[in-house]
C-alpha cells in the first residue's frame, strides 16, 4: 500500500506514538489524517491536511460519528489505549475489565465500524499498535498483557475475516518507548517515531507483523523454547 496520496485516521493522536504516526504520514504525502482523541481539542493541528475528530473506544456512538464521518478513510491506525498496571489476582475487577474494553473491545469496535469504509473505498490497511506483552505475563502488568494478548489474536483472527476485502491488517509489536504510559519506568525506551516509521514501512511492504525493537524481537524468538527459561532470564520467577 501506498501511502502517498492514502486517507489515514489515527486513534490516540494527541500525544506519543498516536501524534508520530500523524507527522509520518504527513512526511510521506498522505493526502488526509484524521487525528482522533476523547478530547480533540488536545491535538495540535499544524496542517491543513489533518483534520481533529472525537473518538473514544468506550463511547460506541462516538466510533459511529467518527466513521460516518471520515467516509474516505483507506489506512486506519489502532493506537489509542490505556495501561493501569492492575494486577490480576489482588487488583480491582472493574479496572480490569477496562484494559479489556479499551484494548480488546473497543479496538474492535473501530474496526467494525471501519471496515465497511475500507472496503468501498478499495481495501487499504489497518494497524493496531500491540506490544511484547502480547507474549507473556508482567506481574506489574497482568490486566495489560491479558488485553494485549486478547487483542494480538483479535488482529490475527480479523486479518483473515478481511481479506477477502483486501484489507491489509497488521500487528506492531515493541518493548518501551517514551510516551506518558511508560513514564516512571525505567527500562531502555525508544523513541515514539520509530514505532511509526516502522509501522508505515510495513504497511508499504505489505508485512501482517512488524517487530520494531530488539525487546519484540527477543521475545517472539523466545517463544519457541521452553517458557521456564524465558521467565527465569526475564522475571527471575
Amino acid at each position: 500500500m501506498d501511502i502517498t496520496g492514502s486517507t489515514a485516521l489515527v486513534t490516540g493522536a494527541n500525544r506519543g506514538i498516536g501524534r508520530r504516526f500523524v507527522d509520518e504520514l504527513l512526511a510521506r504525502g498522505a493526502a488526509k489524517v484524521y487525528a482522533t482523541a476523547r478530547r480533540p481539542e488536545l491535538i495540535e493541528v499544524s496542517d491543513p491536511r489533518v483534520e481533529a475528530l472525537r473518538l473514544d473506544l468506550l463511547d460506541a456512538q462516538s466510533v459511529t460519528n467518527a466513521a460516518a464521518a471520515a467516509t474516505d478513510v483507506t489506512l486506519l491506525i489502532n493506537n489509542a489505549g490505556i495501561a493501569t498496571r492492575t494486577n490480576l489476582l489482588t487488583g480491582d475487577l472493574d479496572t480490569i475489565r477496562l484494559e479489556l474494553d479499551t484494548h480488546f473491545f473497543g479496538t474492535l469496535g473501530v474496526i467494525r465500524a471501519f471496515a465497511p469504509v475500507l472496503a468501498s473505498n478499495g481495501g487499504g490497511g489497518i494497524v493496531n499498535i500491540l506490544s511484547v506483552l502480547s507474549w507473556f505475563a508482567s506481574d506489574e502488568a497482568g490486566a495489560y498483557s491479558v488485553a494485549k494478548a486478547a487483542e494480538w489474536n483479535m488482529t490475527n483472527g480479523l486479518r483473515l475475516e478481511l481479506a477477502d476485502q483486501k484489507t491489509l491488517v497488521q500487528g506492531v509489536h515493541l518493548g518501551a518507548a517514551d510516551t506518558d504510559i511508560m513514564a516512571g519506568h525505567d527500562v531502555p525506551k525508544i523513541d515514539p517515531a520509530d514505532v511509526a516509521r516502522a509501522g508505515l514501512d510495513g504497511v508499504q511492504s505489505g508485512a501482517i507483523e512488524v517487530l520494531v525493537d530488539d525487546a519484540a524481537r527477543y521475545v517472539k524468538a523466545s517463544l519457541a523454547a521452553d517458557p521456564a527459561e524465558f521467565y527465569a532470564q526475564s522475571t527471575g520467577k
